[in-house]
């Protein structure tokens, strides 16, 4: 049986006390995700972006991961939410800068909007911060409700402000 597309998106805009620059911090959860049995298979860019919505913030650095697990989608999005707790990610505010942000993008075909994790995520498609890493990753991929595939999703959205950081390691 083929395994399902699962997307996570990766970001951080603050230093942690534990990893220092986002980036580290972002690698070193990658490194945390795998020891707990979910295996990064692609890894997209590493990018840098704008706060949003638009603010006085630091930059943002972003990436996207296609995994394989065993994990439900509700497994899942409990161990991105304990791994940003550990990491430090405090939830304040909406659109708080943050040290660390894991997003369950795509599980699969899973399409639901009534129970947590909402998949898709509903505001994937808006960010050039993700579709942009989705196409690193494949840009055929297909968002399960719109049918559209990442490529076509990442064409209408402005990238202007979005930029390469470093290229991936996997």
């Amino acid at each position: 049986m083929e395994q399902p597309v699962i997307l996570i998106g990766l970001g951080a805009n603050l230093p942690s006390q534990r990893f220092g620059a986002p980036l580290n911090t972002l690698k070193a959860a990658l490194e945390e995700l795998d020891s707990c049995g979910v295996h990064v298979i692609k890894l997209s860019r590493w990018y840098s972006s704008a706060a949003l919505p638009q603010s006085a913030q630091p930059r943002y650095v972003n990436a996207v991961a296609s995994v394989e697990t065993a994990l439900s989608p509700e497994a899942l999005l409990e161990m991105l939410h304990r791994i940003e707790h550990e990491y430090g990610r405090l939830r304040s505010e909406t659109n708080a800068a943050r040290v660390i942000d894991l997003d369950l993008l795509a599980y699969g075909d899973v399409v639901r909007s009534d129970i947590p994790p909402i998949l898709p995520h509903p505001r994937m498609v808006e960010r050039a911060f993700v579709l942009r890493p989705i196409c690193d990753i494949d840009a055929t991929w297909r968002h399960p409700l719109l049918g559209q595939s990442a490529f076509q999703l990442a064409a209408v959205v402005d990238d202007a402000d979005l930029y390469i950081l470093e290229e991936a390691n996997i």
